[in-house]
């Protein structure tokens, strides 16, 4: 386990990523950071601008395979922050206006640069270990470019790995799920086109608002009377872009929103129906629609050997009192899912606390709720990093310490 001594110096590292928020693609001084780092640990590669900002830096082992196998093993961090203006007071609080490291990555940057160290230090393990370090997770499909970019094709790997700070649970537990554990994120804008005129006159008009709240009511059907009731599917308008005064009638009306599935064959059925439905609603009250829709991130699903080995893993690390092998799943999403459809792995929950919104705040009030990820007040919580390193280390020497033909 890591020492108090051995953790102050991350620290200092988390504090200095909190305070310096990169948005996604704009990771220079993150990843310079990284790099430089990993540079003095003597890591046998370094390699940069791996999907723009992205970096993977390879650390070979010191031991003989005992089947004259070379096996790989990736971790990945995400390093890009959100476009939040933050509200805390302490003194590693952001130095960028608007925007803040309100979901973690600090940490998990943080927590694997520990690891690194650790390993670099022993390097008790055969083959390979390729940190990888990605930008662009909020939107911006770091994930994704990162493949497109030739990351499996340049660093060949038999697993993957990566976690994710979870408020609401306990500091330094683990939560896993075996397949899917984050939903599908899709985006869909739909354009009303009617006939405008005065408000006083509709029935010489054709309401493109009209159509509105009828489709808006009939997306909601789609969970509840196409889909087995045990399917969960999130259907949710969230913008209407509509009209500019009382007294008329708009020609068109726009809806934005968002779809949230664990399954493509849901997903799939979910986008069909919304476009039937608007082209047939539309075409009963006389007017037209432009319907798009855009699939942004597929569902993060476990593989499930990986994530028994992961939970066998955190139970030799923290106890099987402090393991959720069946954690709720999220509708959030999350691009390690392009990752997992490449290459076996998992993805997993390590617990940020339950009582407090950061650890500024608890030492002066015990009553705070978990402050939730994407909140201006949000800090990640420094006591995981200790617990996350160790993870990564014992993950991989119990995986490629001694090759075994699994």
């Amino acid at each position: 386990m890591f020492q108090k001594n051995e953790l102050d110096e991350f620290y200092q590292i988390r504090q200095d990523i909190h305070a310096h928020p990169e948005l996604k693609y704009q990771e220079f001084r993150t990843s310079k950071l990284i790099e430089n780092y990993l540079k003095n640990l003597k890591f046998d590669e370094v390699f940069t601008g791996i999907g723009g900002t992205g970096l993977v830096g390879v650390l070979k082992g010191t031991h003989e395979s005992k089947n004259k196998s070379i096996r790989s093993i990736g971790l990945r961090a995400d390093m890009d922050a959100l476009p939040i203006q933050e509200e805390n007071s302490f003194s590693h609080k952001s130095v960028n206006s608007g925007k803040m490291h309100a979901c973690g990555h600090d940490g998990h940057v943080t927590i694997l640069l520990a690891a690194a160290k650790k390993l670099s230090e022993s390097r008790n393990f055969c083959g390979r270990v390729n940190f990888i370090f990605q930008p662009a997770e909020e939107g911006g499909a770091g994930g994704k470019a990162m493949i497109e970019d030739g990351l499996f094709e340049n660093f060949p790997m038999d697993e993957i790995y990566a976690l994710h700070n979870w408020p609401g649970m306990s500091a330094g537990s683990f939560g896993f799920k075996s397949g899917p554990i984050m939903a599908s994120s899709n985006q869909f804008e739909i354009n009303i086109h009617g006939k405008g005129g005065h408000a006083a006159m509709p029935h010489l008009c054709v309401d493109p608002v009209l159509i509105s709240s009828h489709l808006i009511q009939s997306f909601q059907t789609i969970a509840s009377r196409f889909l087995d009731p045990i399917e969960p599917v999130v259907v949710s308008v969230t913008k209407i872009e509509v009209g500019e005064t009382a007294n008329i009638i708009s020609d068109k009306c726009n809806l934005l929103g968002t779809v949230r599935t664990f399954s493509m064959n849901v997903l799939d059925l979910v986008e069909t129906k919304m476009k039937h439905m608007c082209e047939t609603v539309a075409k009963t009250f006389g007017g037209s629609v432009v319907f798009n829709f855009q699939r942004q991130y597929p569902p993060t699903i476990n593989h499930p050997k990986q994530t028994e080995i992961a939970i066998s893993v955190a139970e030799k690390l923290v106890g099987k009192e402090k393991i959720d092998k069946e954690v709720k799943p999220s509708m959030g999403a999350e691009d390690f899912s392009f990752m997992l459809q490449k290459c076996p792995g998992s993805y997993f929950f390590l617990g940020n606390g339950i009582s407090s919104a950061n650890r500024f705040e608890r030492e002066n009030n015990n009553s705070h709720p978990p402050c939730m990820l994407h909140n201006s007040k949000y800090d990640f919580n420094d006591s995981l990093i200790g617990v996350g390193a160790e993870f990564w280390v014992r993950l991989i020497e119990s995986r490629i310490g001694e090759i075994t033909d699994d």
